[in-house]
């Protein structure tokens, strides 16, 4: 969960560390868009507090591009004012702000589904694919005629994983090494894949999230809800 009063003031911080704080910036003047209003600041205190602002505001304007800029600034000062307390206290504050993005990502993640979902109902239309009862879709590139996993094998295979926008995340294939694994030690879309192919056998398969990696995702290049397709090989049962 993002953390605005950290993420705001730490950024702030460290973008501060430059020459426009140094001691060397005891007074500057900026122009604003209007070339008639000019700003001077005449002390290091100005220009750190004025590049506070800057900071922050760019950072909250990526987050909060609709902030109510006249509530901000009554926030800040009653913080600061110490013959009053904010209407909304610290706490209360950050459990506002924490809700907030929460429903953001509750947003994101329901756009995240719904195109995997538009994607699977489209291309299981297509020629050629299958849909199994659990959701799993697969297309049979290339026929092998050796024997089935069962789902305590160990198994060899060649595969190669991209995101719906043909991102790849990982590929043996490019790596030029198959890999060894049990066929129940894997996401269940490959749990299931594996035990209906044969040795030799080369499938594409479509895995939408619950059959992948969920609601989590897997590491930095496969979200959370993300939809995921594979080339697999399967070389032999070892």
């Amino acid at each position: 969960m993002k953390k605005l009063y950290f993420f705001a003031i730490i950024i702030s911080i460290g973008s501060c560390k430059h020459d426009s704080l140094s001691n060397n910036s005891d007074e500057l003047k900026l122009n604003s868009k209007n070339d008639s209003v000019s700003l001077k600041l005449e002390s290091n205190n100005d220009s750190v507090s004025y590049s506070l602002g800057v900071n922050i505001g760019e950072n909250l304007q990526k987050e909060f591009p609709n902030i109510d800029l006249h509530d901000l600034e009554n926030g800040i000062k009653d913080v600061f004012d110490t013959s009053k307390s904010p209407s909304i206290q610290g706490p209360d504050a950050q459990k506002i702000i924490q809700d907030y993005f929460a429903k953001q990502q509750a947003a994101a993640s329901q756009e995240i589904i719904k195109v995997g979902e538009d994607f699977l109902a489209k291309n299981g239309k297509r020629d050629g694919v299958i849909t199994t009862e659990s959701g799993l879709q697969y297309e049979i590139l290339k026929v092998g005629d050796g024997p089935k996993p069962s789902a305590t094998d160990n198994v060899k295979t060649h595969y190669h994983g991209t995101l719906l926008d043909g991102t790849v995340f990982d590929s043996s294939v490019d790596r030029g090494e198959p890999i060894s694994f049990n066929v129940n030690g894997v996401i269940a879309g490959w749990t299931e894949a594996l035990q209906l192919m044969t040795v030799g056998s080369k499938w594409r398969l479509y895995i939408p999230y619950n059959l992948a990696y969920g609601e989590r995702g897997a590491g930095s290049k496969i979200g959370p809800y993300s939809t995921l397709i594979f080339e697999v090989e399967l070389l032999n049962i070892n």
